[in-house]
């Protein structure tokens, strides 16, 4: 990544300020799936996530989000969650990108609706 990219826009990469105060004060905790790394001071009172790539929030996996919005006072390093059969693996926010949900007849999966059903009554006001 580009440094000017670094130094002028947040949503790239940490910004100046939050790479150095983890590494002045930041103790490392932990590392998820996607590549984020979590971190907090030394009293264990403020928590953060450096991401690994694009700063998207939705990127934070629930076992790690209630960790660092203090809901749970283990990370899932040390306490990790039990998995229940119904759960699918977390994603995140796929809006904008080429996973996103495109609904047949959308314009950009082909645009091709199915046909009309004949079976819907415009409303006419008496």
């Amino acid at each position: 990544m580009s440094l000017f990219k670094m130094i002028f826009s947040w949503w790239n990469s940490a910004t100046w300020g939050t790479l150095l105060t983890t590494a002045l004060s930041g103790t490392p905790v932990g590392t998820d799936d996607f590549g984020n790394r979590y971190y907090q001071n030394k009293d264990g009172s403020r928590r953060w996530v450096v991401y690994n790539g694009t700063v998207e929030a939705s990127r934070v996996p629930p076992d790690w989000h209630g960790w660092m919005h203090h809901t749970y006072a283990e990370p899932p390093t040390e306490a990790p969650f039990k998995a229940r059969s119904f759960e699918q693996p977390h994603q995140p926010n796929l809006t904008g990108t080429e996973g996103a949900y495109k609904p047949g007849g959308s314009l950009s999966k082909g645009g091709i609706r199915p046909p009309a059903t004949g079976d819907y009554q415009a409303w006419k006001p008496d």
